[in-house]
């Protein structure tokens, strides 16, 4: 129970800061567009990496000197790329909320967007791989651990994803979603700043 209490607290502590993912799935739990399916992929990826991070497959970033920067400056691509549709969204405003019955963005679509900013991101490869990999080492049960961490990553996304529609009132206004754009195109920016700068 130590163990899985631990890598659940762990697990949580990682996936709570704004990042591209959860600003994307934060993007579409408003709008209500593919919830359960966005949710599902983000918990099923996050899973897959924690499990691979648990089996000790932290050691790829080691034994293969490419494979960091490679992931680091494919994300700041994606990441300057993605932020700039969203400032351009801001500056021309005009998107509102107006229900459930809103549909702009197809199921494909949506999981594209979300295999760049997951498989893409190379904060997601250090938590889950090498972070997660290398704390569930110290257990005598790592599964559990990892079983823990992987339980945090689906109640989060469940969470924000489901959780979003309470805030759908206030983004009824398109200004409102001026504003959401702006953050999320600047918070993007800022990721990938600081992928190019300070790693």
């Amino acid at each position: 129970m130590q163990a899985f209490l631990s890598g659940f607290g762990l697990g949580f502590s990682l996936i709570l800061a704004i990042g591209a993912q959860n600003a994307f799935v934060l993007r579409q739990g408003l709008r209500r567009e593919h919830v359960a399916l966005i949710v599902f992929f983000c918990a099923v990826s996050d899973a897959l990496l924690i499990a691979a991070g648990v089996a000790g497959f932290g050691a790829i970033a080691r034994a293969l000197p490419w494979f960091e920067p490679a992931m680091r400056y494919g994300g700041v691509a994606f990441l300057i790329w993605y932020g700039l549709r969203n400032l351009r969204s801001a500056w021309h405003g005009g998107d509102v909320l107006q229900g459930a019955e809103i549909g702009a963005t197809s199921a494909r679509a949506a999981v594209a967007t979300l295999i760049g900013i997951t498989w893409l991101n190379p904060h997601v490869y250090l938590d889950t791989l090498v972070l997660v990999g290398a704390v569930s080492a110290n257990y005598e049960y790592p599964w559990v651990f990892g079983g823990g961490a992987m339980l945090a990553s689906g109640v989060f996304f469940t969470i924000l994803g489901f959780g979003a529609r309470a805030l759908a009132p206030f983004f009824a206004r398109p200004r409102s979603w001026q504003i959401l754009d702006l953050i999320i195109g600047l918070t993007m920016w800022l990721i990938a700043a600081k992928l190019v700068f300070f790693l």
